[in-house]
């Protein structure tokens, strides 16, 4: 049971050095469960970095190409990765460059 006078985030005083390496030992694991998930994102992003999205024709418009991560073309639909893509990763002409 926490003690009612002790800082939040600390020990009480009477803490045993068991209960708080014990402590110190969930709160890394935390830790590292955040950094790992961080690195997930960051892993994710870079993926759809390197893929194209398709943006449809309209009668207005010709269809056009939108790198991955490119903010102006939200749909997720008509994804192609790097090789399929005209140009081959050349961001020439693309508007969010």
């Amino acid at each position: 049971m926490p003690d009612a006078d002790a800082p939040e985030g600390r020990p009480p005083e009477g803490s045993s050095l068991l209960e708080k390496n014990r402590a110190l030992e969930e709160w890394l694991r935390w830790q590292l469960g955040q950094v790992q998930k961080r690195i997930r994102d960051l892993e994710e992003q870079e993926r759809a970095a390197l893929r194209w999205k398709i943006q449809q024709k309209t009668p207005t418009s010709p269809a056009l190409l939108h790198r991955g991560d490119c903010g102006l073309y939200q749909a997720q639909t008509g994804v192609i990765d790097r090789d399929y893509a005209p140009g081959r990763g050349d961001d020439a002409g693309h508007p969010g460059v």
